[in-house]
C-alpha cells in the first residue's frame, strides 16, 4: 500500500469537504453525506452547540459494519488498508476546521467536487478506499465489468440529496448534486483500476520473463506469437495483453528493470466486453 498517497488523498478529500462543502451548508454523498444529515438532525433537534463537525465520528461508526463486507468480499489486505484510510479521514474531518474560502457558492461546488474526487481517486489508487459506498462499489465491480464505483456513488447521492432537499431546501439539493456529479466523474478519472488498457509488447529476446510476470504477478492472461521485423527481417516476439491502467503501470515499471530491448504500444480507456475480471 502507498501510505503516503493514501494520507495525501485523505487530506485533500477532507480539506475539500471542510473548506468548500460544509461551510456552504451543502452535503456530500455516500456514508459521509448520511453522517452529515444525521449531524444536522441532531443539532436541530437537541439544539446543541459543538465547536467541531462531529459528522466524521458518525461516519466512522457507520463504516464499522461495512468493514466486515470489505473483509469478506474483497480481502483482508483491502480491509486493513481501508480501516487505515477511514480512520485517517475520520480524524482529519474532526480536526480540520470548517472555513469558507470563497464567497461564490457555484465556485465552491465545482472546486469542492474536483478536489474531493481527486482525493478519493488517490485513496482508491493507493489500494484502500474511503469506506461506505466505495466498499460496496468495489465488491460489485468485481462481479460486473461494467460496474462503476463513481456511478454507484452518484445513485446513492441522489437519494441522499432528495432527503436533504425536502428537509433543507431545493437550492441545497441542486448545488449538492452538482458537486457530487463533479466528484464522481473525477473519481472515475483518477481511479486507475476502472480504466481498461491494452498493450502490444515487442522484444527481440525470449519473452518468457515478461510472460511469467504478467501471468504470475499480475494474474492476467496474454497472447504471444513469433514474427519478423520488417526493417531487417529479424526474429521478433509479440505479446498482447489486456490490463487495468494500474496493472499497466506496474508492468511498465517491471520492464524498465529488465536488461533487454523492449518496445511497447499501449492504449487506455477502452471498452472491454467478455470475461475480464477487475482485480482489487
Amino acid at each position: 500500500m502507498d501510505f503516503t498517497k493514501a494520507i495525501l488523498g485523505s487530506f485533500i478529500f477532507c480539506f475539500a469537504i471542510n473548506f468548500f462543502v460544509v461551510p456552504n451548508h451543502l452535503y456530500t454523498g455516500g456514508i459521509l453525506g448520511i453522517s452529515q444529515i444525521i449531524r444536522s438532525f441532531i443539532i436541530d433537534v437537541f439544539k446543541i452547540d459543538i465547536s467541531f463537525d462531529f459528522s466524521g465520528i458518525i461516519y466512522y461508526l457507520i463504516n464499522v459494519p461495512l468493514f466486515i463486507v470489505a473483509y469478506k468480499s474483497i480481502g483482508k489486505t483491502f480491509f486493513f488498508r481501508t480501516l487505515f484510510a477511514v480512520s485517517i479521514q475520520s480524524i482529519m474531518l474532526s480536526l480540520i476546521p470548517c472555513h469558507l474560502l470563497i464567497d461564490d457558492v457555484l465556485a465552491n461546488v465545482v472546486i469542492g467536487g474536483l478536489l474531493s474526487g481527486i482525493g478519493v481517486g488517490m485513496i482508491l489508487s493507493s489500494g484502500a478506499s474511503t469506506g461506505g459506498t466505495d466498499i460496496v462499489g468495489l465488491a460489485f465491480a468485481k462481479k460486473d465489468n461494467h460496474f462503476s464505483v463513481g456511478k454507484l456513488g452518484l445513485a446513492v447521492n441522489i437519494f441522499i440529496y432528495m432527503v436533504a432537499g425536502l428537509r433543507y431546501g431545493i437550492s441545497i439539493m441542486i448545488y449538492s448534486i452538482i458537486s457530487s456529479a463533479v466528484d464522481s466523474l473525477m473519481t472515475d478519472k483518477m481511479h486507475e483500476q476502472n480504466i481498461c488498457s491494452t498493450a502490444f509488447i515487442f522484444c527481440k529476446e525470449n519473452p518468457k520473463i515478461i510472460n511469467d510476470y504478467i501471468k504470475n504477478e499480475l494474474n492476467r492472461d496474454f497472447t504471444y506469437w513469433n514474427a519478423k521485423g520488417g526493417y531487417d527481417d529479424s526474429r521478433t516476439y509479440i505479446i498482447y495483453t489486456v490490463l487495468t491502467k494500474y496493472e499497466l503501470i506496474k508492468l511498465e515499471r517491471h520492464m524498465k528493470k529488465l536488461n533487454i530491448s523492449i518496445f511497447m504500444v499501449k492504449s487506455e480507456g477502452l471498452g472491454i466486453k467478455g470475461e475480464f475480471e477487475k482485480q482489487f
